[in-house]
């Protein structure tokens, strides 16, 4: 098979990275990979791995795009792919756009995934398109059914994201180089109950929640110091600003540490005591608890949507109503009394979140 991916852009995220081990095992067992996006970080992994990448400037929201669906049309028209997969909304317009001026005997099956809760409009009604709908949680699919009673349920499939059991083993820790450049550039750390929270910094992601949490274990006298890991978009920059000065206004400036942009989020996770999710809106999946549940790291989380899907599976006592800053800082307490150790499971594997996807593909041509 031939399959082409489109997003916007390849530098961090959920999307991304499952874009990459996508392409990965597509070349791995003999078949043709190729990405489309604007570029971005991870291109040149990509790449390494085996993929094409192709960039083209589909990831602004402006009339101008539209001149990309041409262009978008003559490359299928020329590549001649099997599968056309859509993985984020304004790509998936562009590419829908170029793609049903083709021939319907000669143009690739349209594939879509609906990678998030998003709002419900004509604009996000476009990831359901697909002739075949793959939805990333159960919780997700609800969403579709719910939001989009024209779709047939026939053509939707849950693919849980997953984590390699390889990559993030049970119980793993970082090389003593990598802990001593770590403790160097944090000695803050030293001695503390080290809490994360890692996403991109928005204001859905819940970094204010996570800094009343910090604030609230710093009063019932924990030796706390709370982790933020992430970066924000370039047009978001104000609201990292509101994160500064809501961690100057509850007064842990001492307890509270923005780390930026981590390409070592496992070593951080497995340096870490708890690992908490306070995203306000539910995640599509979320990755992050899930790798961490992976290592063994204990997680507390809001229990709604994909990570209320996991912890249900793998850590029932993680799980926090949304909002209630005073249950998560009893349930940390609790833990920093009394060590919590996730079991050794993973229901999640990325082998069979892979092997399906490619059942999709296959069953669809």
């Amino acid at each position: 098979m031939k399959v082409i991916q489109i997003l916007p852009e390849l530098n961090a995220g959920g999307v991304e990275r499952g874009i990459l081990e996508v392409g990965k095992y597509l070349v791995d067992q003999g078949h043709e990979s190729i990405v489309i996006s604007n570029g971005g970080r991870l291109v040149a992994q990509l790449k390494a791995e085996g993929s094409r990448h192709i960039t083209l400037p589909v990831n602004k929201k402006r009339l101008c795009s539209l001149k990309q669906v041409r262009v978008l049309r003559r490359f299928l028209e020329k590549e001649r792919p099997d599968i056309l997969h859509l993985r984020s909304r304004l790509p998936a317009w562009l590419a829908y756009l170029a793609w049903r001026r083709m021939n319907p005997i000669t143009r690739p099956r349209l594939i879509t995934t609906v990678h998030g809760f998003y709002s419900v409009n004509a604009y996000s009604k476009i990831m359901t398109r697909g002739e075949h709908v793959i939805c990333v949680s159960n919780s997700v699919k609800d969403y579709v059914l719910k939001n989009y009673p024209d779709v047939q349920k026939n053509k939707l499939t849950v693919i849980h994201r997953g984590v390699d059991p390889v990559m993030f083993p049970h119980g793993f820790k970082p090389t003593p180089e990598w802990l001593e450049i770590w403790h160097q550039q944090y000695p803050q750390l030293e001695s503390k109950y080290v809490v994360t929270l890692a996403g991109r910094i928005t204001r859905w992601k819940g970094q204010l929640d996570f800094i009343k949490v910090i604030a609230g274990l710093k009063e019932r006298k924990i030796p706390v110091h709370g982790l933020i890991v992430g970066e924000p978009h370039s047009k978001k920059l104000e609201f990292l600003e509101e994160v500064k000065s809501a961690i100057s206004v509850a007064g842990v400036e001492n307890n509270i540490t923005l780390v930026g942009h981590r390409s070592d989020l496992r070593e951080v996770m497995a340096v870490s005591d708890v690992i908490i999710s306070c995203s306000t809106d539910p995640e599509a999946f979320g990755r992050v608890t899930l790798e961490a549940l992976a290592i063994g790291k204990p997680v507390a989380a809001y229990a709604h949507g994909g990570v209320g899907e996991q912890l249900d599976a793998m850590l029932p006592e993680g799980k926090i109503k949304v909002g209630d800053i005073d249950a998560m800082g009893t349930l940390l307490e609790k833990w920093e009394q009394e060590k919590c150790n996730p079991k050794q499971t993973v229901v999640f594997e990325l082998e069979q979140m892979l092997r399906k996807t490619i059942e999709v593909y296959s069953g669809i041509l």
